[in-house]
C-alpha cells in the first residue's frame, strides 16, 4: 500500500473517533430546519413509502451513512430488446435530457463513484448493462479506499450497499458512455463514515475530477456532517466537482454531504412519457428538499425564505412510477430501482459531458443563470411538491405572491438537463 495513503487512512480514522457519541439518540439533532423558515403543518410520507411502491435497500449504519437507492416492490423488469417493462432505458434519459449530440464527449474524463464494501460482480454486471443497451465497452477500474486494485473491503452485502454500487456505475454509463469510471470501495475503518471519507480522498488522489455520492447522513437520524467536524474537508478539493443526492424522504429532511456549499445537490423528478419521444416531468415527492440553517448560506444563493443553504440545486429522474432498471447479479439480474441515487450519478455523467467540472463550485453556476437561461438550458419543473410547506422550498410552480421564487423549487432545484450548456 502507498505509504501516504496509509497515513491518510489513519488520520481519517482518528478524525471520527467521536462519531459514535455524536450519534446518541439522547442528543439533540443539529441541522434541523428552522421554524422561522418554511413551515411544516404535518408529517409527510412520500408516496413510495405510503403506497409500498419501494423499500430502502440500505439500512442506517453506525457512523451515519445510508444510501439513497430504493428497491421497487414487485417489479421484475424485462430489458430484452423487445421488452416493454424495463422502466426508463438510457435512450429515454438521453432523449429527455437532450444528450444525443454530446454522447461522444468526455473521453478520458474520470468519474468516481464513492461506495461502501466490495461488489465482486461490478465489472460483469456493468458489461451486461452496457451490452443490453448498446453503450459499448466500459472504461472501468475498481479500487479499495487506499487506491489499490486488490485487498478489497468486506462485501457490500454487509452494508446493504450492492444495489447502490451497480446503480451508480450503470447510471454514469447511461449519461456518459465515454467516461472512465472509477469505483472506489470504502471499508469499515473504525466507523462507516471514515471508510467513505477515505474513498473520497483517494478518488481525488487517483485523478478523478468528478465525484458522485448517492448517500447521506440525515438531520433526523445522525445530525450535521455525519457527526464528524472534519467531514466538510473531504469535499473541498480545488478543481474537483462533488455531486450528491438529496435523499428520498422529502421535505424537510437535510442530508449531508448534499447540504455542503461545495457540493452540487441533486434532487428528483418523476419522468413521464406523453407521446412517442415526448416527455414531461413533475416533482418526485420523495426528493429531499430543505433549508439547512446551520450551514452558512452560500454567497450565490439569494432566495428569500432560507437563511442557510437551500437544497437542492438541480434534479433528474428519481421517481418510482416507473423507475429505472439496473443489472445486479446479487438480486437475480434485472431489478427495478428508484430514488435520488438515480439522479446523482446520472448528473455526474452530464457534468462530465459538459467538461466544466474544474470550475464547478457546488450549485453556484445554476443559481447565477439568468431567468431566460433557466428556461432554455434547463427543463423547468412547474408542478408537484415533496411535503407540507407554504412556499418554494417544497412546492414547484408557485407564483411570487403565493410563495414562489422565480422558477426554483427545493425538490427539483432549477430543473433538469436540457442539453449540457447549463452544466
Amino acid at each position: 500500500m502507498n505509504a501516504s495513503l496509509k497515513l491518510f487512512a489513519l488520520a481519517a480514522a482518528l478524525a471520527i473517533v467521536g462519531c459514535n457519541a455524536a450519534n446518541s439518540p439522547n442528543m439533540s439533532t443539529p441541522g434541523a430546519p428552522s421554524l422561522s423558515g418554511p413551515s411544516a403543518s404535518a408529517h409527510f410520507v412520500p408516496e413510495w413509502q405510503a403506497k409500498h411502491q419501494a423499500r430502502r435497500a440500505c439500512k442506517p449504519l453506525a457512523g451515519g451513512a445510508e444510501c439513497h437507492v430504493l428497491l421497487q416492490t414487485g417489479v421484475k423488469p424485462d430489458c430484452s430488446p423487445s421488452g416493454g417493462s424495463c422502466g426508463w432505458r438510457p435512450i429515454d434519459l438521453q432523449t429527455r435530457y437532450n444528450l444525443a449530440g454530446s454522447l461522444k464527449n468526455a473521453k478520458g474524463t474520470i468519474v468516481a463513484l464513492i461506495e461502501l464494501g466490495d461488489l465482486a460482480s461490478a465489472a460483469t454486471d456493468l458489461a451486461t448493462y452496457r451490452t443490453t443497451f448498446g453503450l459499448g465497452k466500459a472504461k472501468f477500474k475498481k479500487f479499495n479506499q487506499y487506491g489499490e486494485q486488490s485487498d478489497y473491503p468486506e462485501s457490500c452485502q454487509d452494508f446493504g450497499w450492492c444495489l447502490e454500487t451497480d446503480l451508480d456505475i450503470q447510471m454514469v454509463s447511461a449519461s456518459c458512455p465515454k467516461c472512465t469510471i472509477y469505483l472506489i470501495e470504502g471499508g469499515n475503518c473504525s466507523g462507516v463514515v471514515c471508510g467513505l471519507e477515505g474513498a473520497e480522498s483517494t478518488a481525488v488522489t487517483l485523478g478523478a475530477k468528478i465525484l458522485s455520492n448517492s448517500w447521506g447522513c440525515s438531520s433526523s437520524n445522525y445530525g450535521e456532517n455525519c457527526g464528524d467536524s472534519n467531514f466538510p474537508n473531504y469535499f473541498n478539493s480545488p478543481g474537483v466537482a462533488y455531486v450528491a443526492s438529496s435523499g428520498d424522504s422529502g421535505y424537510p429532511e437535510i442530508e449531508w454531504p448534499a447540504a455542503l456549499a461545495n457540493v452540487l445537490a441533486v434532487g428528483g423528478t418523476q419522468l413521464a412519457e406523453s407521446s412517442g419521444s415526448k416527455y414531461s416531468e413533475t416533482v418526485w415527492d420523495g426528493a429531499g428538499a430543505a433549508c439547512a440553517t446551520t450551514t452558512t448560506k452560500p454567497s450565490w444563493q439569494h432566495d428569500p425564505d432560507c437563511s442557510g443553504r437551500t437544497i437542492a440545486d438541480i434534479s433528474a429522474e428519481a421517481g418510482c412510477s416507473p423507475g429505472v432498471a439496473e443489472y445486479d447479479t446479487d438480486y437475480g439480474g434485472w431489478t427495478g430501482v428508484c430514488g435520488t441515487s438515480v439522479a446523482a450519478p446520472l448528473t455526474a455523467g452530464i457534468v462530465a459531458l459538459a467538461g466544466n467540472e474544474s470550475s464547478l463550485t457546488g450549485g453556484k453556476s445554476f443559481w447565477q443563470l439568468s431567468t431566460k437561461k433557466h428556461k432554455t438550458e434547463l427543463n423547468v419543473i412547474t408542478s408537484g411538491s415533496d411535503g407540507n410547506c407554504d412556499n418554494y422550498i417544497c412546492q414547484a410552480g408557485l407564483s411570487k405572491k403565493d410563495g414562489g421564487y422565480k422558477t426554483y423549487s427545493g425538490p427539483a432545484g432549477w430543473g433538469t438537463p436540457n442539453g449540457i450548456t447549463a452544466y
